[in-house]
């Protein structure tokens, strides 16, 4: 049907007679001369219906229009002096048509393939349509690259590709599961793998040695720009490896895929405690394209006259005094900014947010009168304060001063446009606490089955785990963990987290029991697919880079799912609806 796609005719084929095809991008008539931009997967190519020549497939292109799917056959020649376009791969030739074919018409297109600004939900509802632009297909190219790259790696690497179920059993695992009901076991359910954690602990058990898979996983949770209800991980295992043997591969993976894609990143990535990250950055996915490094100064204000600062530092373990050093911020920000700068924080927990600013005689600001001039010097001494900066400060407890001086950080590199656009900045943080307390209950801080450093440790809380996350410019990319092997280690840890003998036996039983039978030591992580090509691909939403994505209220606007069904399949499930509640 066709013997080149559009953006293989080149200056090579002039003279020679080439037949395309594709849709009308866009559609010229000047005054005679018909042009049209015709589009496939690869981009555009001119084409030119002249009359003169051809009336027959003039009387076509007349009548063509936007989205009209056209099979064109003519001959290359090279554009007019003054007449090329350098923003096209085609832009040096033309194609004067001799044959011109209307394969099918389209209706009036719902919205501007070429307008970034259309509704999302028109977008959505039509995704079909927006597909066919060249921005589009080149993030799913780079996609179906980026996938071949990481099979290649790992199949060289001596992993074997095994498919995990998607109908499983539901299990505790951070999200809310999607549950399947089973006709034919009526009243029980099946649910969608949140991921494929613990059967490719069992494949470690079963001697497979070298686990992957590019998984699909479903977690029915609140949505945002980086998550999806479904979604794809590039899932490893391996036996007999310690926390090095690893993050080795991860690293292999990521930088044969950056290799593969034509950029280059370092070759060993850097490293830095769950501690530091929080201390030093008030996030465990710190950005390290930039700078804003938090320096703890409650020692310097527990010397201060103000009551508020003084009570703070009397307890260092549970509080933090926090300093935030911004260069030039005094030269970039007004007074009425610093000040509004307080109203930021103060959504996410902050009483309060103190500055000062460095100027040719030293600190200025309503706070100095708190502080002996040694004290001033040496804040300047410790955050490394030169003329013409601004530093910022947050005190209370250490979760919230930590939190919201985080985002602080981020805010003013976004506010400063201070963020490098085409960088990636990789960083493992690790030595992640094995559990966290929330609402007053223990909850494990990556998954129960993380083999912990130390569990003899006399608070819970103390605990560290062999848990690792692997970051991108501030995004976690994935992350994972040494597992454990032994069954008496993985029942303590249930009994920590106040799961029962008999509920760990009735949700984890088969883990249990295949730990008794020579589990090797093993360990594994698990990286966002979609995450990594929404970074590679430089868009602002993970939506961009699945074909048919949800919304954030988890609905498909191109098939209307989720939707109702009829009374008999309800029926044959056993389920009916509770309508005064919508719940099943």
């Amino acid at each position: 049907m066709r013997t080149h796609y559009c953006t293989d005719v080149t200056e090579k084929n002039i003279d020679e007679t080439v037949t395309v095809a594709g849709w009308v991008n866009s559609r010229r008539d000047h005054g005679g001369l018909i042009f049209i931009d015709l589009r496939d997967k690869g981009g555009l190519v001119q084409l030119v219906c002249d009359p003169a020549d051809n009336k027959e497939a003039w009387k076509v292109a007349d009548s063509a229009r936007d989205e009209f799917v056209l099979i064109a056959t003519g001959k290359v020649r090279a554009r007019g002096e003054g007449l090329e376009n350098p923003k096209l791969i085609t832009g040096k030739i033309e194609i004067v048509v001799d044959e011109l074919v209307i394969e099918n018409r389209s209706k009036p297109m719902p919205f501007d393939l070429n307008d970034d600004k259309v509704n999302e939900e028109i977008k959505l509802r039509n995704r079909f349509l927006e597909l066919r632009t060249t921005k589009s297909y080149d993030i799913f190219k780079l996609r179906s690259k980026v996938t071949n790259s990481i099979r290649n790696t790992l199949d060289e690497l001596d992993f074997l590709d095994v498919e995990t179920p998607i109908l499983t059993k539901s299990t505790p695992e951070g999200a809310r599961d999607y549950l399947v009901p089973s006709r034919v076991h009526g009243g029980e359910f099946y649910a969608l793998p949140q991921s494929p954690q613990l059967f490719k602990q069992l494949l470690m058990v079963s001697g497979f040695d070298k686990y992957f898979q590019i998984a699909k996983c479903f977690r029915d949770e609140d949505l945002r720009a980086d998550r999806q209800p479904e979604f794809t991980q590039i899932d490893v295992e391996m036996s007999f490896c310690d926390q090095e043997d690893v993050l080795k591969v991860a690293e292999t993976v990521i930088q044969n895929v950056f290799k593969d894609i034509g950029k280059e990143i370092p070759t060993n990535f850097p490293r830095m405690t769950y501690s530091d990250a929080m201390e030093f950055y008030g996030s465990d996915k710190p950005d390290m394209r930039y700078d804003l490094k938090m320096v703890d100064v409650i020692d310097i204000f527990g010397r201060s006259t103000n009551e508020i600062f003084s009570g703070i530092a009397k307890d260092k373990k549970a509080n933090r005094i926090k300093a935030l050093r911004v260069p030039n911020g005094d030269n970039v920000f007004s007074k009425r900014q610093m000040k509004g700068f307080e109203d930021y924080v103060r959504k996410f927990g902050a009483k309060g947010l103190g500055y000062f600013q460095m100027k040719e005689d030293g600190l200025k600001g309503p706070l100095t009168k708190f502080f002996t001039e040694e004290d001033l010097k040496e804040i300047i001494e410790v955050t490394g304060l030169e003329v013409g900066d601004a530093i910022f400060f947050g005190a209370g407890d250490k979760k919230t001063v930590c939190d919201y001086m985080g985002r602080f950080r981020i805010y003013l590199a976004e506010t400063m446009e201070i963020i490098p656009k085409d960088s990636f900045e990789f960083l493992w943080v690790v030595d992640f606490p094995m559990f966290e307390v929330e609402e007053g209950k223990i909850k494990a801080l990556h998954h129960p089955f993380t083999m912990p450093k130390d569990l003899n440790k006399e608070n819970t809380e103390d605990i560290e785990s062999i848990a690792y996350d692997i970051v991108l410019n501030g995004t976690e990319l994935g992350g994972g963990s040494i597992r454990i092997h032994k069954e008496d280690i993985q029942s303590e840890i249930f009994r920590l987290l106040g799961i029962s003998e008999e509920e760990a036996q009735e949700k984890f039983g088969f883990l249990l029991d295949a730990l008794q039978f020579g589990a090797p030591p093993h360990g594994g992580f698990a990286m966002g697919l979609d995450r990594m090509i929404m970074l590679l691909a430089g868009t602002d939403s993970i939506r961009e880079v699945i074909a048919f994505p949800k919304t954030q209220k988890a609905q498909c606007l191109l098939t209307k799912a989720p939707s109702v069904v009829d009374e008999e399949q309800l029926k044959e499930l056993s389920l009916r609806i509770r309508k005064q509640q919508a719940d099943v």
